[in-house]
């Protein structure tokens, strides 16, 4: 030490005491200068505390991310390559397959054919859960099916029980389906216009129908005097039944889509279907601990364990 001040002093011409302040000084910007990295280095030592539960759930999330992207690939990698005329209800799998039907799609069509479903409109294609609006809009020309029943005419040989189901003239029927009118209709309502009617059709759709009155309240722009009106003129089918999301390969953009479920909720969903494998029941979504009940009873509806 005693050498460095002899040094410092000959070479710069200092006092002793200059000599000593000039010392000081280059300690202290040597301290301040390193002192930065030094705390950056102890402060990420420190942040490197995760617990084991977060590491594996973060490793789940990315092998589902993974395989979800190679499943929407793999989805959308038929396309439509030969284009012909056809009737859903009569073409076989193989003639869907050429439309462009996926794997996935195909089969929720023949099992709704065999349950007794049968397309009477082009836009009954739609109501098929997982029909892509794309493919539906490429083949709209080709689909050998009405846009829409004429007043008075029935389609084939439809048993009278079924004649309900198709859209009501307000002329003639006191009250209509809430679940089939459409807008020209529901604009006879006093208090609907052009934005309101096509709003409530709107709404509906992303519901998946709806499943009771009380529902119409959630239409933005709806007022009581309205909706009141709406429960007079309308009503819901006792047999209708909603459009269902399968809970256990729905996607988080799929679930999130609902009117009902957040981001944060589909994504929960998702995790918790690849932590603790597939929902047996609907109430197994009680065990989510980010869902309340409010939520979980308005979604249970649109949801299915059952492919």
């Amino acid at each position: 030490m005693i050498s460095i001040k002899r040094w410092v002093k000959e070479f710069f011409g200092l006092s002793h005491s200059q000599t000593n302040g000039f010392i000081v000084l280059i300690s202290l910007l040597v301290i301040i200068l390193f002192s930065e990295p030094l705390w950056q280095w102890y402060k990420s030592g420190k942040d490197l505390d995760f617990t084991a539960d977060q590491a594996k759930l973060d490793s789940l999330i990315l092998v589902w991310e993974k395989s979800a992207s190679t499943a929407m690939k793999h989805e959308n990698s038929s396309l439509p390559s030969k284009k012909f005329l056809f009737d859903p209800n009569r073409i076989t799998d193989e003639q869907f397959a050429q439309l462009g039907f996926s794997p996935s799609l195909l089969r929720r069509i023949i099992r709704y054919r065999e349950k007794g479903g049968k397309f009477r409109l082009k836009s009954d294609l739609l109501k098929i859960y997982g029909m892509d609006s794309s493919l539906y809009q490429n083949l709209y020309t080709f689909i050998d099916l009405p846009v829409k029943i004429e007043p008075g005419k029935r389609t084939e040989n439809k048993p009278r029980k079924y004649e309900r189901h198709t859209p009501f003239d307000l002329k003639r029927f006191e009250k209509f389906d809430l679940n089939l009118v459409d807008t020209s209709q529901l604009k006879k309502i006093n208090g609907i216009g052009v934005k309101l009617s096509l709003r409530i059709v709107k709404y509906r759709d992303a519901l998946g129908g709806f499943v009771n009155m009380d529902q119409l309240s959630e239409v933005y722009g709806l007022d009581t005097v309205v909706v009141t009106r709406l429960r007079q003129k309308s009503f819901i089918s006792n047999d209708f039944r909603p459009s269902q999301i399968y809970l256990n390969t729905a996607d988080e953009p799929a679930l999130a889509a609902h009117p009902y479920l957040k981001k944060q909720a589909a994504r929960s969903i998702v995790a918790y279907r690849f932590q603790h494998g597939r929902f047996q029941t609907m109430d197994d979504l009680r065990k989510i601990h980010t869902m309340d009940d409010q939520t979980i009873q308005k979604i249970t509806p649109y949801l299915t364990v059952d492919e």
